[in-house]
């Protein structure tokens, strides 16, 4: 009694017969079917498929979609012709090679086959000999075919994921190029790679708010020719713009020879007042700087800060073609009114940025200040200079 052949045997014949080339028969004779499946399997080792009509053979090549297919042409009800038609007409098999088989005079039925779509023709009784070389043959093509159309598939594949990643990267650098309108260039990469999609839609929270306005620059434009006015304000903008960025605030706009910061938002900062008042003292300390070559146009005589922390809300407003990041509330306010009351190059913070600033080294005077806006005197400070520096 024979025994079944071990597991790894049996695995390793499914495999073979996995990848083994299909080949469907189809013939009325269901002798001629079964000598040609026996001669196809066992000495060529291909999978075979039997169909004893044409309406058989239309399903089953549907349903295993075979590598190639031999045809009989006198079969009763559909014959072989028509059967070629029909498959041919069908996209899935525009390259499956098709033989008609044959016992009728070959050159009229090789025009009719031609006619209806067959790849080659054999005689009957058939040859072995030369069935396996045809076989052989037309298999070759159609493995090359399928090479062809995979790698196709495969260019499509590629080419449209590239193209989807092209989509990506510009939507990508378009979002971030709307992102460092409003803030430093690594705060906006930064905040684009933690996928943050939400962070324009309105929310409150606690900011620093610093305004910065240059003082002396109204009579200054009103007597300077445009170019040189304009000049003064570029580069007035320029190095603040290089300082906001380097201490990674969020600028909210500009006004002309002002401008309007706030820190901790949209990412937050636990220091954000420290931050906010070493910003204001890096401003006022390049603006000295600028002093100098403005001095021979009269310019602006610095800047003066004023820095306020609070509760606000925060998000995009405007409309589709032109949005601000803004921040509004009753911080924004004193932060604005500390500003107008600052001197040339000196920085004025409210009582909650003062509370942050004990024990850090910074002197100040106190003072009681009557602001628009506000029914009572604000208590503020004027930040002096921060103990072993220079005034």
């Amino acid at each position: 009694m024979n025994k079944p052949p071990p597991p790894l045997l049996r695995e390793a014949d499914t495999a073979r017969a996995e990848i083994a080339p299909c080949v469907l028969i189809v013939d009325d004779v269901e002798q001629n079917v079964r000598l040609l499946s026996d001669l196809l399997s066992v000495k060529c080792g291909y999978r075979t498929e039997q169909a004893f009509n044409g309406e058989d053979a239309l399903a089953l090549a549907a349903r295993v979609q075979p590598d190639l297919i031999l045809l009989d042409v006198v079969m009763p009800g559909m014959d072989g012709f028509e059967v070629c038609r029909r498959l041919r007409s069908q996209p899935m098999f525009e390259a499956t090679p098709i033989v008609l088989v044959t016992s009728l005079d070959p050159k009229e039925e090789r025009i009719k086959g031609l006619e209806a779509g067959a790849d080659d023709f054999l005689s009957k009784p058939l040859v072995q000999a030369e069935l396996f070389a045809r076989v052989r043959s037309l298999l070759r093509v159609k493995s090359l075919y399928d090479q062809v159309t995979s790698q196709r598939n495969e260019l499509a594949r590629w080419s449209a994921l590239l193209e989807q990643r092209v989509q990506d990267k510009l939507e990508e650098i378009e979002r971030l190029a709307g992102l460092k309108r409003f803030f430093s260039p690594r705060l906006a990469a930064k905040l684009l790679g933690d996928g943050r999609d939400d962070l324009l839609l309105s929310h409150r929270r606690e900011v620093s708010v610093l305004f910065a306005d240059l003082r002396g620059f109204t009579a200054f434009a009103e007597t300077q020719p445009a170019e040189t006015v304009m000049t003064v304000l570029r580069e007035f903008h320029a190095a603040m713009g290089e300082l906001i960025f380097r201490f990674d605030g969020t600028l909210e706009r500009f006004t002309g020879d002002g401008m309007m910061v706030f820190f901790n938002d949209p990412d937050p900062t636990p220091d954000h007042a420290l931050q906010a008042v070493s910003l204001g003292v890096a401003m006022c300390d390049a603006v000295a700087t600028l002093q100098s070559a403005w001095a021979e146009q009269h310019g602006p005589t610095g800047v003066g800060i004023g820095i306020a922390k609070g509760v606000a809300t925060l998000g995009a407003i405007g409309f589709d073609s032109r949005l601000d990041y803004a921040a509004i509330g009753s911080v924004t306010n004193l932060a604005a009114r500390l500003c107008a009351e600052a001197r040339a190059g000196e920085v004025v913070v409210s009582a909650e940025v003062w509370a942050d600033l004990r024990g850090l080294g910074f002197t100040a005077v106190c003072d009681d200040l009557a602001l628009k806006g506000f029914a009572q005197p604000v208590r503020c400070h004027r930040l002096q200079r921060r103990r072993g520096s220079p005034a």
